[in-house]
């Protein structure tokens, strides 16, 4: 199906029309949002709609651009989502908005029951202005086709010291001694919406989750990892291919439950 929605209108093509001096086109200066429909519903807790039109705010209040007609994008993520389980919102500086639909991973039962493999990414992979989910994806993207090259499903990247940052679509988590790790935002990663929600549910839960950089020490120390984001929700990795040798992990630990009580909660 080739719909997509993009200023104001509905469009059956599998062709867009832009400018050739569109500065979305030239540097991808567009920010982006995806998500995830539950229940068919926009309100749906998570669907998280509004989580994703806040960060679509604060990046464009941070680079100074246009923001869209809110109601209008709506509209759009309405029809949408009558045809895709998942949509990908993207807006132009001067408040144009264009809205992709997708399926979700074939198999991605398959991938949240026995996890996948990753490969630590090079320093030169690194994302610019991490901390928004920008169109120049373009680091992310070539980390996780060569990730691809080594039959891996993702990438991780990291800082220079060597401290894992994030996957190139997703927010780790560790489990180790009892708690939840995630690294903290002030590292330079996304604030992803699925990261928020789990750090929010795990704490109301008494659950222990520490914000600290990934080190080379601590990595070798978590029993699990895994990485989120709205669409997979959380995926276990087992293996991790590094230059010094593979480190493997518990796809099958029983923290993984507690995520789970969460989503089955949320999705009831």
């Amino acid at each position: 199906m080739s719909l997509y929605w993009y200023d104001g209108q509905l469009i059956d093509s599998q062709t867009i029309e832009l400018p050739i001096d569109d500065p979305g086109l030239i540097y991808g200066a567009t920010v982006f949002t995806t998500l995830r429909i539950y229940d068919h519903s926009l309100d749906h807790k998570l669907t998280n709609w509004q989580a994703h039109c806040d960060r679509l705010k604060f990046s464009l209040q941070v680079f100074g651009w246009s923001s869209p007609h809110f109601g209008q994008l709506r509209q759009g993520a309405e029809l949408m989502m009558a045809h895709f389980p998942v949509l990908r919102i993207s807006v132009f500086p001067d408040g144009r908005e264009w809205i992709t639909g997708r399926e979700l991973p074939k198999d991605l039962a398959e991938k949240q029951n026995h996890g996948i493999s990753a490969v630590l990414a090079p320093l030169q992979y690194n994302r610019s202005l991490p901390n928004h989910k920008t169109g120049n994806y373009l680091s992310a993207w070539l980390a996780r086709n060569d990730a691809q090259k080594l039959n891996a499903q993702e990438a991780i990247l990291v800082d220079t010291l060597g401290n894992w940052l994030e996957t190139t679509t997703g927010n780790l988590f560790g489990w180790w001694d009892g708690c939840w790790w995630t690294p903290p935002l002030l590292v330079g990663i996304l604030p992803g919406i699925m990261r928020s929600q789990l750090i929010n549910w795990l704490q109301q839960q008494q659950q222990i989750v520490r914000e600290e950089p990934w080190t080379p020490e601590l990595v070798k120390k978590l029993e699990v990892i895994a990485y989120c984001n709205s669409v997979v929700e959380i995926v276990p990795i087992h293996t991790v291919i590094q230059p010094s040798g593979s480190l493997k992990y518990n796809p099958y630990h029983p923290c993984f439950q507690q995520i789970q009580k969460f989503l089955k909660i949320h999705d009831g």
